[in-house]
């Protein structure tokens, strides 16, 4: 795969409203920085993110996760292992990056397993993994290059 160009050099203000944003995400989620990972795996994967997927499976390692729930990630549903909170975070993520309808039950469900704070700012989470995987795929940095481990 050929890179094109660096977005960081090219735009680096654009890039600094991203970088604010994930400082606010790593500080909102800085108790539970394994779910922020594994709802940011799980979108890079339907959004198919090479780079992404190595980025925060590396993340997740260095935090502390076991391969076997990286790995079962996209099939969460029949896999053990996962939190009602995860299940819902890893729900949500799915309805907002595929654009499905948000109905009222996914709503509540979502709410009362994450309460209010948590269910916006998992939402942005969602959001701002949304835009990256969409950078990095329309600008193929190379995968692999990230070494967080």
């Amino acid at each position: 795969m050929t890179t094109r160009l660096n977005y960081f050099a090219t735009s680096p203000q654009a890039m600094d409203i991203l970088l604010t944003q994930e400082g606010y995400l790593g500080e909102a989620f800085k108790d539970n920085k394994l779910l922020l990972e594994l709802v940011k795996i799980r979108v890079s994967q339907i959004n198919q993110c090479a780079l992404c997927i190595d980025m925060h499976s590396k993340d997740a390692v260095k935090f502390g996760e076991n391969f076997e729930r990286i790995y079962g990630l996209s099939a969460w549903r029949d896999m053990p292992g996962y939190s009602e909170q995860e299940q819902k975070s890893l729900q949500w993520a799915e309805l907002i990056t595929s654009a499905q309808a948000v109905t009222d039950e996914n709503y509540q469900e979502a709410l009362q397993a994450l309460g209010e704070q948590t269910l916006v700012d998992l939402t942005i989470a969602i959001n701002a993994i949304n835009s990256w995987n969409r950078i990095a795929k329309a600008f193929k940095p190379a995968v692999g290059s990230f070494d967080n481990i």
